[in-house]
């Protein structure tokens, strides 16, 4: 809250070293700092002039100092009028943006990290507020479209992983806007990089039957690979799940409560008989004991040659395969996407359209002649 009464802006000054007077601004009744919330007077302008000026340059010198201070003062009593009072935090074109990218990305998931390493490269380890300007973002953007991935320097990153980490920075400079740290959402001045359309491979339900009649070497893998398919869980999801995590709901029916490793957000997952016989005798600690990452490699390979699935499976292809099959059994688009944890049905869109071209297929498949 300001003072009832609008304070009156003088400029003054206070002796300094070698016969000089450093030049402040002072505001009374005091101002509030819009960024601590603190109660101000003093306003610092940088300036100096000579105590006891001599000759006629140091005059000049002195006089053109006190005119560029006065308009100054003349500019900050109109602010102060007009209760817009961003001039205050004068140090924060200064901050470390960098160090911010980095406190924000430690606290979110994965694609963030990857993103602050990016633009940490491009911008050669330092980078102020003042220096992020739309003219740096763009030169961000193309780095992206043209850079080497950070595991594998001799290959570079898709157009998708472009897209998406530029969708991340500019996540970033949407909350540093609404923090106050920019006078502008810069997003309103940059362009965003377009995701290429990617088919998807997923199993038909024909598939994911054969495939769970099919025996695996490993049965953690088949009973975490059928559970995703079940519920569209992210492996990351599958491997943290405890049986902690699985509880009554509301309705007083069994439900994984999962704080989602992506988003850390927590969503409420109901199981089925079916879900919850994948899982197995309940204990305690981790329910898919023993399933790790690498299995998800050669050991799933072998498993899906073993049904006679012969198009390129990855262990998040399930997760592609739950949506599909979702919406082709008619399950609306709006409730695969909560079921996804997606944070809006638009990316829940990909799955449609793979579902509209397999409806295509079965229709091409009957023929009169």
């Amino acid at each position: 809250m300001l003072p009832s009464t609008c304070s009156k802006v003088t400029l003054r000054m206070r002796p300094i070293k070698n016969d000089r007077l450093s030049l402040y601004l002072d505001y009374y009744p005091p101002i509030r700092h819009p960024k601590t919330m603190k109660m101000t007077r003093r306003e610092g302008l940088g300036f100096y002039i000579f105590a006891n000026p001599k000759g006629k340059y140091q005059k000049e010198y002195n006089d053109a100092i006190m005119m560029r201070a006065e308009v100054i003062r003349c500019r900050r009593q109109e602010a102060v009028i007009n209760e817009e009072f961003d001039f205050i935090d004068r140090e924060q074109p200064k901050a470390d943006f960098l160090e911010y990218f980095r406190k924000k990305a430690k606290k979110q998931y994965e694609k963030w990290t990857v993103t602050y390493r990016h633009f940490e490269k491009f911008v050669k380890g330092k980078c102020t507020f003042g220096e992020v300007t739309v003219e740096l973002c763009n030169k961000f953007r193309d780095y992206l479209l043209t850079a080497k991935q950070l595991r594998y320097p001799k290959l570079n990153i898709s157009q998708n992983s472009a897209a998406g980490y530029f969708s991340t920075f500019r996540a970033l400079l949407k909350a540093a806007y609404k923090e106050r740290l920019f006078k502008e959402n810069l997003n309103d001045f940059i362009e965003e990089i377009e995701y290429e359309e990617v088919k998807k491979n997923f199993l038909t339900a024909e598939e994911v039957k054969r495939l769970a009649a099919t025996p695996c070497e490993k049965p953690v893998l088949k009973a975490a690979s059928l559970f995703s398919i079940l519920t569209g869980l992210r492996i990351s999801d599958i491997l943290n799940l405890c049986w902690e995590d699985i509880r009554p709901d509301a309705d007083g029916k069994l439900a994984a409560f999962i704080r989602i490793q992506k988003t850390q957000k927590e969503s409420v997952h109901p199981l089925s008989d079916e879900m919850l016989a994948l899982c197995g005798e309940r204990k305690t600690g981790i329910v898919f004991k023993g399933f790790n990452r690498s299995m998800t490699q050669a050991p799933l390979k072998k498993w899906l040659k073993a049904a006679g699935i012969t198009k390129r499976i990855t262990f998040h292809r399930f997760r592609d395969t739950f949506a599909t099959l979702q919406l082709a059994a008619g399950t609306d688009i709006y409730t695969v996407s909560k079921m996804l944890d997606h944070a809006n049905a638009t990316t829940t869109k990909i799955y449609a359209k793979l579902v509209d071209s397999t409806k295509r297929e079965t229709v091409d498949r009957i023929k009169l002649k």
